[in-house]
């Protein structure tokens, strides 16, 4: 095993100076911002996200509501209290916890919430306006990412840039914030041919697949800075289940700096939804 020589990249110093400026947003504004989460079922993953974004935005000075719903409420009742969130002026951010049971359309679901009030960033209008290089309500993983290298004085302009993933939620808007931070990106996916002589090419490299140390030490540049965003629950040697990210363990001995995971990508987007509430509250009339 290669000894470790990155630097690590802690996420939670950098969600708490984001969380300190969205206290301090949140506190000049007439009205605390408002969150409304809306959750399906009593998924475990689920409830505890959830329950963590609340404590979070309570801490930090915003109203937080939770809307928990049955499994099994149909589409029509989800989408008419959306209705009513999107008409309510008090609520300035809405969220809807993913996954959604299957016979709701969760295309349908997300395209119904007001993009004013879209704090996910996946509706269709503020897809295009980041596309666009006008980027307001961002998807909060990549966001938080751009906040952790900053925080942490990582050059992103004229940088190669490689993400190994195509998802709608981190590697697409990833893509985009990269590029309006000028720098030079590619996007590999599952089908890419020769995946290990396009990563060896960046100088930033993001994984964002879902498949256990998918990234290996022969497959980074070194001294590159590695974005691992993998969230994978494997078994160990003592048959429990340990989380673990897209990227090697052994990679810390090539690359220059790397999140670990647990304690990296995670604390960030959390605190970048936050951001997201209160740049929603600051964007819509006062009340």
């Amino acid at each position: 095993m290669t000894a470790t020589t990155a630097r690590v990249l802690a996420g939670p110093p950098a969600a708490e100076a984001l969380l300190a400026s969205v206290a301090a947003r949140a506190a000049r504004l007439p009205t605390p911002p408002t969150l409304v989460m809306v959750r399906l079922g009593d998924d475990p993953a689920s409830v505890s996200y959830v329950r963590g974004k609340d404590r979070k935005a309570r801490e930090v000075g915003l109203r937080s509501t939770v809307h928990a719903l049955p499994a099994e409420t149909s589409q029509a009742e989800l989408l008419a209290l959306i209705a009513e969130l999107n008409a309510d002026e008090s609520v300035n951010g809405i969220l809807v916890q993913l996954p959604l049971p299957p016979h709701v359309n969760e295309e349908a679901v997300l395209h119904a919430i007001d993009p004013r009030k879209d704090v996910d960033g996946f509706h269709p209008v503020n897809v295009g306006e980041l596309w666009a290089g006008r980027p307001t309500l961002t998807p909060c993983t990549p966001a938080g990412i751009m906040f952790l290298l900053s925080h942490y004085g990582l050059p992103v302009a004229r940088q190669r840039a490689v993400i190994v993933g195509r998802s709608h939620i981190v590697g697409r808007p990833m893509a985009a914030l990269l590029l309006n931070a000028d720098a030079t990106v590619t996007v590999a996916h599952s089908r890419t041919v020769d995946l290990a002589a396009v990563t060896r090419e960046a100088d930033l490299l993001v994984a964002a697949v879902g498949r256990p140390h998918l990234i290996t030490p022969d497959m980074v540049k070194p001294g590159a800075t590695v974005i691992d965003v993998g969230i994978n629950r494997v078994l160990g040697p003592d048959r429990r289940a340990h989380l673990t990210g897209d990227v090697h363990p052994d990679v810390a001995g090539v690359a220059g700096a790397l999140t670990p995971v647990p304690g990296g990508v995670g604390p960030m987007t959390i605190a970048q939804l936050l951001a997201n509430t209160v740049t929603a509250a600051e964007r819509q009339p006062t009340r």
